[in-house]
C-alpha cells in the first residue's frame, strides 16, 4: 500500500527540478532485463557494470559471493547504486549460484551466460521479446560451470581481433545498450508499472532528503493522524 499523502508531503522537501528528473529516469527503468553478476572481485569492474544498469535503465542488480565479496566503489559507478535495488546471493555452505538462477527463473527470466566460447548468439540476434537475466563472470574463469550448464541461452558480442575477450565492464555496456535500445523501439511493455514508479518515486525522494526519519517522525505524529 502507498501511502500517496506521504509522496505529497515529502515532495516540497524536494525541488521541482529534482522530482521531475526521477519521474523521467522511472520512465526509462526496466524490469524486462536483469542483470546477475558471479564472483566479481575487483571493484573497478563491479563498480563499471553498476553504472552501466544505471545507464541504460536496469533497475535491479542480482549479485552471487560465493568467493568475492561485491563492492562498488562511489568513485567508478559515480554514486550509481544509490538508485538501484541489489538482491545478494552470499548464504555461507549454500549453493548462491543455484539460489540467484531459480530466484530468477521463478520471476519469469530465461538464465543467459555471457560469454564469447561454443556456439553463442550474436548480441544483434538476440530475441529481446522474453525475459532475460544476463550473468557476467570475471574475465579470466568466466561464469562457473553451473551456470554455463544451467543456462538457457548463450550470448556474445562479435570481435574481429586477434583478442578473444573483453573486459567484463565494457562487455556489460555494450550488450545492455544494444538489448535496451531495441527493446524501446519495440512494441514490448517493457516500462515499469505505475505502481513500482510510485515505489521507487518515494525511496528517491527519502534518499534525497536530509533528516528524512525526523520529518516522517512529523509527519506520522501531526500530519498523517489528522486525515
Amino acid at each position: 500500500m502507498i501511502d500517496y499523502k506521504l509522496i505529497e508531503y515529502l515532495e516540497q522537501f524536494v525541488t521541482e527540478k529534482r522530482r521531475h528528473l526521477f519521474r523521467n529516469v522511472l520512465d526509462q527503468r526496466t524490469n524486462h532485463f536483469t542483470v546477475a553478476i558471479e564472483d566479481i572481485y575487483q571493484p573497478h569492474n563491479a563498480s563499471a557494470v553498476v553504472r552501466s544498469c544505471d545507464i541504460f535503465g536496469i533497475q535491479n542488480v542480482h549479485v552471487i559471493e560465493n568467493k568475492y565479496k561485491f563492492h562498488a566503489s562511489n568513485r567508478v559507478a559515480k554514486g550509481a547504486q544509490k538508485w538501484l535495488d541489489f538482491t545478494l546471493y552470499n548464504q555461507k555452505n549454500a549453493d548462491n549460484t543455484n539460489t540467484c538462477i531459480e530466484s530468477l527463473r521463478q520471476k519469469g527470466y530465461q538464465i543467459i551466460a555471457t560469454t564469447p566460447h561454443n556456439d553463442s548468439c550474436l548480441i544483434q540476434d538476440f530475441d529481446i521479446t522474453q525475459k532475460a537475466a544476463f550473468f557476467f563472470g570475471v574475465e579470466k574463469e568466466g561464469l562457473s560451470k553451473q551456470v554455463m550448464d544451467k543456462a538457457d541461452g548463450f550470448l556474445k558480442i562479435p570481435m574481429v581481433g586477434f583478442t578473444e575477450s573483453l573486459n567484463i565492464s565494457v562487455a556489460a555496456a555494450i550488450i545492455l545498450q544494444n538489448v535496451t535500445q531495441r527493446l524501446k523501439l519495440s512494441g514490448i511493455n517493457w516500462q515499469l508499472s505505475e505502481i513500482e514508479k510510485d515505489i521507487k518515486y518515494l525511496e528517491w525522494m527519502e534518499k534525497s532528503i536530509k533528516s528524512i526519519q525526523k520529518i516522517k517522525v512529523h509527519y506520522y505524529e501531526n500530519i498523517a493522524t489528522q486525515q
